[in-house]
């Protein structure tokens, strides 16, 4: 009979070993396409689904789901979903593919500056979130984490770049993938000081993944206009590829967009869109030169709305700018309601390479 700290050790060696397959490249010595389902955790059940219904799409799955305390510590976002993230959970590792789970700075439902502020500025506290961070990853059997820490400051730039490297060696010493999620911009500065807060060289050289956010140029407190105008992309492509090795970029593209009425946008999935457009008659435009579909209509108050989404011809130009860039490839970012012809058009632009057999994955869960 075969002892449990016999099966342990397979177990362990076998997560082990997926991950270091993932930091590298294919049997052949090509480096694997990326392609990312990023799942919020307001839609996994429904993404979940759409990532089973499409095998050999997806490379890598980050279920977006955890967020931190005021005081640090690493929670789940929405505790009230606890049985739908698990059984979502259990169903994507049945798929074999590799999890490697977001962490954001989301505390009880809004960005959080002061938890992650206090952890990159205490020595103690950093190297407690370290631990925390990898013990998480492996008590979980997870390739990985994905680091979504947003609207941090300039003057934290030098301690962020700290902390990713330090927990970058941690999770490479357990064979563990570290990604991280940067403002997609064009310049080190950027427009804020949310850009400056983010090297992307030195952070680039810590970890695994380096995921753009490709979207929110504009977004629901700016005017109207393209969420990921193609000619921003290719610059923000452009510019990334001076300071990172593009086999680490994956380029974020979004699947929804925004309704503008009276100064602010709603976020709106692809759905919401077309039902909108055709409840009030709308002629759907398409921007040729942005690569985005737009309409105008007026709401049954009166007021005047303007809506900029995406489809799946807009993502198509994503893709083939990324194809064309030779970056590693993209994480798409399914909010929901997405335009379900988009699946197709990632087949035939960006086919993976290979993707682990079922049951590689094979965590208590």
């Amino acid at each position: 009979m075969i002892g449990a700290g016999f099966v342990l050790v397979l177990l362990l060696s076998a997560v082990a070993s997926l991950a270091t397959v993932l930091r590298t490249s294919a049997a052949d010595g090509r480096p694997t396409t990326r392609v990312v389902a990023s799942l919020p955790f307001w839609n996994l059940t429904d993404d979940t689904g759409i990532v089973a219904a499409h095998p050999g799409t997806f490379t890598e799955v980050s279920p977006w789901v955890y967020g931190l305390t005021a005081t640090g510590q690493i929670v789940a976002q929405a505790p009230q979903r606890a049985a739908e993230t698990a059984a979502a959970t259990h169903r994507l590792r049945t798929l074999g593919i590799p999890l490697i789970p977001s962490i954001a700075n989301v505390t009880d439902g809004r960005w959080a500056y002061q938890p992650v502020a206090t952890m990159l500025h205490d020595p103690a506290a950093m190297a407690h979130h370290i631990t925390d961070i990898v013990t998480l990853v492996t008590r979980e059997g997870y390739a990985g984490i994905d680091l979504d820490y947003e609207d941090l400051k300039a003057t934290d730039r030098e301690a962020f770049t700290t902390f990713v490297a330090r927990l970058g060696g941690a999770l490479h010493t357990a064979n563990k993938i570290l990604s991280v999620a940067l403002f997609a911009k064009t310049t080190d500065a950027g427009y804020d000081q949310r850009n400056i807060a983010q090297d992307y060289a030195a952070l680039g050289a810590a970890v695994d993944e380096v995921r753009l956010m490709g979207y929110d140029y504009h977004w629901n407190g700016s005017p109207p206009g393209p969420v990921a105008p193609i000619t921003w992309i290719r610059d923000v492509l452009t510019y990334a590829k001076t300071q990172i090795t593009p086999q680490k970029i994956v380029l974020g593209i979004p699947l929804a967009g925004y309704d503008w009425v009276d100064g602010h946008g709603e976020e709106v999935t692809w759905q919401q869109c077309v039902d909108r457009a055709k409840a009030s008659n709308a002629t759907v435009h398409y921007d040729g030169g942005q690569e985005a579909p737009w309409f105008r209509y007026t709401d049954t108050q009166g007021r005047k709305h303007e809506v900029w989404f995406e489809n799946a011809y807009s993502t198509k130009a994503k893709l083939d700018a990324v194809k064309a860039s030779g970056i590693r490839g993209v994480y798409l970012w399914m909010y929901g309601g997405a335009d379900d012809r988009t699946w197709n058009q990632l087949r035939q632009v960006l086919p993976t390479d290979a993707t682990p057999p079922p049951g590689t994955d094979t965590a208590p869960h």
